[in-house]
């Protein structure tokens, strides 16, 4: 009970320690001019009967203590750590920065980019860290009557605010916890307890909703200097049109013959799609190797490409096709003989949002192995006149398309990577008025129902051929006997 002791700390108050009282007492150890502050303030201490604390003391953020605890923090718990040249690179660099000026709005357009930057610049942007103000609770729990040795000193309590606002204490409040416990190793073995209260005063009603009103404010205005740095000339689609933004990517070709491959695209707009007369609906990528990952031989393309269309709305109960991406993968080898390896299609996706979508792809295929052959040895093969045979041509206007005779054959795969923006005013009006969607347009928004539709008709068409297989799988004489009785 004679070692009890209560300290009340306030954020960055300094209170100093025996040792601190010693040094800052003698002229000849204060070199800068937080020492001879600390000098000046310690003298008038003594004059006006000492200081009251005994144990308790804390280092402040601008203490030399405060510098060489972030310095030399271990990365793992060994006693004997060896530090990595990146730990020795990084212990330069401060996370507290609080010389740093803020970068003003001017400033920051005209520089974005610092073509030959210092070495001090290097060293206080290598991180990107919100500036921290620290302080430490410190306890000398050293034997009695022997207060003032530094091996004594155990740090109680860490606390942080960075640049956000937001107090880290460490260790906790302890509250219903129970105390900390600090073993000490010396001349006897002692066991220190303390625990940490928080003794901040309440805050009064009035005096928070002012605050309130102060935030609001400051946030009021930061906004309208966000909106002033942004614009409002941005341009709007008319009503009953959509605009459909796609930014894709050919991520990768996998799973073909031959090695040096190049994918050659084409985007095809249905009717009430159009697009600017200097937008480019068609592409070729570059010829990318392949590497082997695990079975398949890959080609990495990272091919990007950009197209915008517009969707204008004539029948508001016809549900809109939607564009299709035709592609076809080729090789090209040292003799500079390309080879067809596959054909494929895509179907725009109809919801916004990032889409992944792996292709498959097949090749026609001659009969007899002289077209294999030819192939093999001189390159070419038989290709398609028209790439929008892979799926129903937009030219065909009869009810059946037959392709009886028309041999293929499977080969690899094709991957895209699509971000789709749907941009319209209707989805303005609905978000602003909260109506029932009534046009097709209105649908679009979110998920589109053509997606839907095309699930429901695709499941209806597998239900269908299971339902056939399985009558054609049933013995004859049964299927007589149950049609003549009934």
């Amino acid at each position: 009970e004679d070692e009890e002791e209560v300290a009340e700390v306030g954020w960055q108050e300094k209170l100093f320690s025996q040792f601190e009282v010693d040094l800052y007492l003698n002229e000849s150890a204060c070199q800068t001019p937080l020492d001879w502050q600390y000098h000046e303030e310690i003298q008038k201490l003594e004059k006006a009967g000492g200081r009251k604390n005994c144990r308790i003391f804390t280092y402040t953020d601008h203490d030399r203590f405060t510098n060489l605890e972030e310095l030399c923090q271990k990365v793992t718990d060994l006693d004997h750590e060896v530090p990595s040249y990146l730990v020795e690179r990084m212990a330069n660099v401060r996370r507290r920065r609080q010389d740093r000026r803020p970068v003003e709005a001017s400033s920051l357009k005209s520089k974005i980019i610092t073509w030959e930057p210092s070495e001090e610049f290097i060293k206080n942007n290598h991180v990107i860290n919100t500036p921290v103000q620290t302080m430490y609770i410190m306890g000398d729990l050293g034997p009695y009557g022997k207060l003032g040795n530094r091996k004594y000193e155990n740090v109680l309590c860490t606390i942080k605010v960075d640049g956000n606002g937001v107090i880290t204490v460490k260790p906790d409040f302890t509250g219903t916890k129970g105390a900390y416990r600090i073993e000490v190793d010396g001349e006897k073995r002692e066991v220190w307890e303390y625990t940490i209260e928080n003794a901040s005063a309440q805050v009064k009603p009035e005096e928070e909703e002012r605050e309130q009103r102060v935030f609001r404010d400051l946030y009021g205005r930061h906004k309208d200097y966000l909106s002033g740095l942004v614009g409002t000339d941005f341009e709007m689609p008319l009503p009953g049109t959509l605009r459909l933004f796609i930014n894709g990517e050919i991520v990768s070709a996998q799973g073909y013959e031959y090695d040096n491959l190049y994918v050659h695209f084409f985007l095809e707009l249905p009717n009430q799609w159009s697009s600017s007369p200097f937008q480019q609906l068609s592409g070729v990528t570059q010829i990318c190797a392949t590497k082997t990952v695990g079975w398949e031989n890959v080609a990495y393309f990272c091919y990007p490409f950009t197209v915008e269309m517009f969707y204008t709305q004539e029948d508001e109960d016809s549900l809109p096709q939607w564009p299709v991406l035709y592609f076809e993968v080729l090789s090209l080898d040292f003799w500079q003989r390309y080879r067809v390896e596959g054909y494929g299609s895509l179907v725009l996706p109809a919801s916004p949002g990032v889409h992944t979508l792996t292709i498959p792809t097949w090749r026609p295929v001659g009969l007899g192995t002289v077209a294999e052959m030819r192939r093999f040895f001189i390159g070419g093969s038989p290709e398609l006149e028209d790439l929008t045979y892979i799926r129903i041509p937009s030219t065909f206007k009869g009810k059946r398309l037959s392709r009886l005779g028309f041999r293929t054959e499977t080969t690899g795969s094709v991957t895209f990577r699509l971000y789709c923006l749907q941009q319209s005013k209707a989805f303005l009006e609905n978000s602003a008025l909260r109506q029932r969607m009534q046009s097709v347009l209105d649908r679009l928004g979110g998920f589109s129902q053509q997606s839907s539709v095309y699930n429901v008709l695709e499941a209806f068409q597998r239900a269908r051929r299971r339902m056939q297989e399985a009558r054609e799988s049933l013995p004859q004489d049964l299927i007589n006997t149950s049609a003549s009785a009934v």
